[in-house]
């Protein structure tokens, strides 16, 4: 997996591609905890992710409660269809903030 980062606006956002697995999970907490604790609003674009598992459901569900700990949002945007299927199985999608496209998330974490 691949993470790659931004700042737009006064949102910060992780971009993964590749698949989140057990073997690439912890790139991503330690990615995701220096992101949590510098920034208040973060996006988790999963546009190129193209597989999860559930050690990385677990790694978001840590995310959210880390950002959710310092009243800080997250959301996630620009699923794919596996991974959109994984979190609606989850429940995952009822449980965070989901949106279709980057420009949207933005606009709504930036508020």
């Amino acid at each position: 997996m691949n993470i790659t980062t931004i700042s737009e606006g006064t949102c910060f956002i992780l971009s993964l591609s590749g698949r989140m697995d057990a073997t690439t999970t912890e790139a991503f907490d330690t990615a995701a905890k220096t992101a949590s604790e510098e920034h208040s609003s973060l996006l988790v674009d999963l546009q190129e992710l193209e597989y999860i598992s559930s050690a990385g459901l677990r790694s978001l569900l840590t995310l959210a409660k880390a950002i959710k700990a310092k009243s800080g949002k997250l959301g996630f945007c620009n699923l794919q269809p596996m991974v959109t299927e994984v979190f609606h199985i989850s429940g995952f999608d009822r449980m965070l903030s989901v949106y279709k496209d980057k420009a949207a998330a933005v606009a709504a974490l930036s508020q």
